[in-house]
């Protein structure tokens, strides 16, 4: 068998797997209603949803791009806030008003990308910190546009016609739509020329470049689609809590983003799901979490880092592999 017909044999069971993961995600996501009546635990995973749908877009930027953004949390924001001020103020259908959001978050992100991308390391991570600090300071002072630091209430739900998402069953099947769609249009962009050429710029960006790879452009490009997500997800937490603060996108906000791509694997797809699960879990886990929660997020990044870096999803799956090739030698042995 040729090298190439291995290769092709190999994506095709690849993408066969993937689609098989898809499928019983989808089985289970669409049936645990029916399991789970608790609405509170039914909003625990909703939330998860949208740090799911952030997370994936950041992963993407992070992971796949090789680059660093401590400023995500401002995009979530201006999408939160732009649905709000769009609906409440200007008095636009939530629909309409969320894609328009996203437009215009997506040309923020473009303005702000073309600078800012030239830069790289921790200077880049200095200047998207800065525009968190600046989106956060301009939610908790424009009083008259913004509500300041008492916020923005009485958003309406999301429906169509009479139909509303104003339950949390009806929220969740919303919420979890929209992140799967999200996550197949996150691993058909990762398995894309697109993808790969991601690949090459978080592996070397001058070689990157001499193999043909547009690299400015590419950082660009996939910056702006994760504001887009970003923006999305802020659109969703507004209508779905019809309220929001500045409290919920300042730059700790941030941080829990990345600890949620890192914790679940920089460059897994998957692993940003587990990544968010497991960071908006954690509370409800851990009772002392509120008073000690920098601390505990702290530790829990730095645990990673130290022995699992490539993140807790991958990191385990190479364990197993590494067992069970350690199991099949000691049975070939004997």
């Amino acid at each position: 068998m040729s090298i190439g017909r291995r290769d092709r044999l190999s994506y095709f069971v690849s993408l066969h797997r993937t689609g098989l993961l898809v499928a019983v995600l989808t089985a289970v996501l669409a049936l645990y209603p029916l399991v789970e009546k608790n609405p509170y635990t039914l909003g625990l995973t909703n939330l998860i949803a949208i740090n799911a749908i952030v997370v994936l877009g950041l992963n993407l930027f992070i992971g796949y791009a090789g680059q660093i953004s401590l400023g995500h949390a401002a995009f979530f924001g201006l999408g939160a806030y732009g649905s709000a001020i769009a609906t409440v103020t200007i008095g636009l259908p939530p629909w309409p008003a969320m894609v328009l959001v996203a437009l215009l978050v997506g040309l923020v992100a473009l303005v702000i990308g073309i600078p800012v991308l030239r830069l790289s390391g921790h200077y880049l991570a200095m200047a998207t910190l800065g525009f968190n600090f600046v989106i956060h300071t301009v939610l908790l002072e424009w009083h008259e546009v913004t509500g300041g630091p008492s916020g923005f209430a009485g958003i309406p739900s999301l429906g169509f016609g009479k139909f509303l998402f104003d339950s949390e069953i009806r929220l969740h099947y919303l919420l979890w739509g929209v992140t799967l769609l999200c996550l197949l249009l996150s691993l058909n962009l990762v398995r894309s020329g697109v993808g790969r050429g991601l690949a090459a710029l978080a592996g070397d960006e001058t070689a990157a470049a001499a193999l043909g790879v547009d690299t400015k452009r590419a950082k660009i490009k996939v910056f702006v689609l994760s504001a887009v997500y970003a923006s999305l997800a802020g659109s969703l937490f507004a209508h779905c809590y019809s309220y929001v603060s500045p409290d919920s996108f300042g730059i700790f906000t941030s941080a829990d983003l990345v600890i949620m791509v890192v914790v679940g694997g920089m460059g897994s797809i998957w692993g940003s799901l587990f990544g968010a699960g497991l960071i908006t879990l954690l509370p409800e886990w851990v009772d002392l979490f509120d008073t000690y929660k920098d601390f505990v997020h702290g530790g829990i990044l730095v645990l990673v880092l130290m022995f699992l870096p490539q993140g807790l999803v991958t990191g385990l799956v190479d364990l197993i592999r590494i067992r069970i090739a350690l199991g099949r030698r000691k049975h070939a042995a004997s």
